[in-house]
């Protein structure tokens, strides 16, 4: 009678931690207006869908096989993939705490005895036992523990997902760059190659004319110096392409000479024939991997608020076990079954375990201040990236002009130079300004290439495919 009255006392306080088990998680809110246009988006973005392949708005299947190429090979990809594999292997493990735990037993001991007989002598006998048990147990998780375990578990191995995908993202995004900078410049180095070839005529010409008494020194020093100059923005031209396609070769798991034909044999960069798909800011935080990571550590961290709680109150296992026992020499077997609930409770530790739920607690606030930060990150970079974009597209504009109106100038003056109405410097100065302006505006197509895949990688696209 005394027990059944106890037996309430015991449970109402685990039936109390069912319902008290930690917060329930909620993905936060978005900050004002972090949903709305992008301010930067300007006349190089849209507000269209970016595509989950958006690599193919160049339309080059060269590009578009080699991204998935590094989808398949890239070593930071395999790693993030191993490391997903192992997280989920955990979430399984923590998963078969909601499962019956069983164990099982056996034994057998042999021994000597000896017994007096009745001359007095020392009789030996040969003894042994066998033992077997088999047990059961479960626990009930009245108090939701191992539930939220497993919920913790679940959400770190969905934040690695997201990691992962965040890494196809990059990858995605480096090949890209990688490519079109290689393609470009091969373009720069045709172009500073015919940059070399005029300056090398202007000497040619200008030593004709030094050896036949029309031209002075001074125009052929400043001729020979126009035709070292073209010809020294070659070698690094020519260094950043073979280092860029090495790190092309790098990024799809390659060694870095390993460069794929088709990359090498490029000769002309792929272009966009519609502005960038930007959508706006609620796409791109659906999008974003680092943000969906961020949220998934908080929910992790916020299950494990309910396991540091659930440890205040008492834990109840139901166990079940069963015996067998046979000694050599005896009548018969021995066997013996019990069946009940095991409570523990670590009572007077309860300081110790009120100090693991405030630990908890404060690296869930840790954790949503991270999601706050990478909401925030995530829209700085993007508004950074279109700015960027729209600054360098508009110094490519003036920069084009501006060659075009040298290339004018220097046909002009090569005119003039043969109806003898400009002198040779005239000439070499038209020349020398052309090459700049043309110098510029490849500079500018390099890093006006470079501010695209910086956009793309800020939309955070491209994870969601591929093998």
């Amino acid at each position: 009678m005394r027990e059944a009255r106890l037996l309430p006392a015991v449970l109402a306080p685990v039936l109390l931690a069912a319902c008290a088990a930690g917060p329930q998680h909620l993905a936060p809110p978005w900050p004002a207006g972090a949903t709305g246009t992008f301010a930067a988006a300007g006349a190089t973005a849209s507000a269209e869908p970016l595509p989950d392949r958006w690599w193919r708005l160049y339309q080059d299947p060269v590009l578009d096989a080699l991204v998935q190429q590094a989808f398949a090979a890239n070593t930071d990809l395999r790693v993030a993939a191993a490391r997903l594999e192992r997280e989920r292997a955990v979430l399984a493990e923590a998963q078969t705490a909601r499962l019956p735990a069983t164990r099982l037993e056996a034994a057998r001991t042999d021994g000597d005895s000896s017994s007096s007989t009745g001359s007095g002598s020392a009789l030996a006998q040969r003894q042994w036992t066998t033992t077997a048990v088999v047990a059961l147990s479960w626990e009930l998780d009245l108090g939701g523990r191992v539930r939220r375990l497993v919920e913790a578990a679940n959400a770190d191995a969905q934040a690695l997902a997201a990691a992962r995908d965040g890494v196809r993202v990059a990858v995605a995004a480096d090949v890209t760059r990688q490519y079109v900078l290689a393609c470009t410049l091969a373009e720069s180095l045709v172009a500073a190659q015919a940059a070399v070839d005029v300056a090398r005529q202007a000497l040619e010409l200008s030593a004709r004319r030094e050896r036949a008494g029309a031209a002075s020194r001074l125009e052929l020093e400043r001729a020979g110096a126009l035709l070292a100059n073209a010809e020294a923005a070659l070698p690094p031209l020519q260094a950043r392409r073979h280092n860029t396609l090495a790190a092309l070769a790098v990024l799809l798991g390659a060694a870095p000479t390993e460069v794929p034909p088709a990359a090498a044999a490029c000769e002309r960069a792929p272009a966009l024939a519609a502005p960038i798909p930007a959508a706006d800011g609620a796409a791109l935080l659906r999008r974003r991997p680092d943000v969906h990571e961020a949220e998934r550590r908080l929910a992790a961290d916020t299950a494990r608020i309910g396991v540091a709680t659930a440890e205040l109150y008492p834990r109840i296992e139901f166990g079940a076990a069963g015996s067998h026992l046979q000694t050599a020499g005896s009548n018969g077997d021995g066997w013996s079954v019990g069946v009940g609930p095991l409570l523990s409770w670590s009572f007077p530790q309860l300081g110790a375990a009120r100090a693991r739920v405030r630990q908890s607690e404060a690296q869930a606030r840790a954790s949503l201040a991270a999601f706050d930060g990478s909401v925030l990150n995530a829209l700085r970079e993007t508004e950074q990236a279109l700015a960027s974009l729209a600054a360098e597209q508009q110094h490519q504009d003036r920069l084009a002009e501006a060659e075009r109106r040298s290339a004018a100038a220097y046909e002009l003056a090569r005119s003039r130079y043969r109806a003898g109405s400009v002198s040779q410097l005239e000439l070499l100065d038209a020349s020398r300004e052309r090459i700049a302006a043309q110098s510029l505006r490849l500079d500018s197509l390099l890093a006006l290439a470079s501010a695209r895949v910086d956009v793309f990688r800020a939309l955070g696209g491209g994870w969601d495919v591929g093998p």
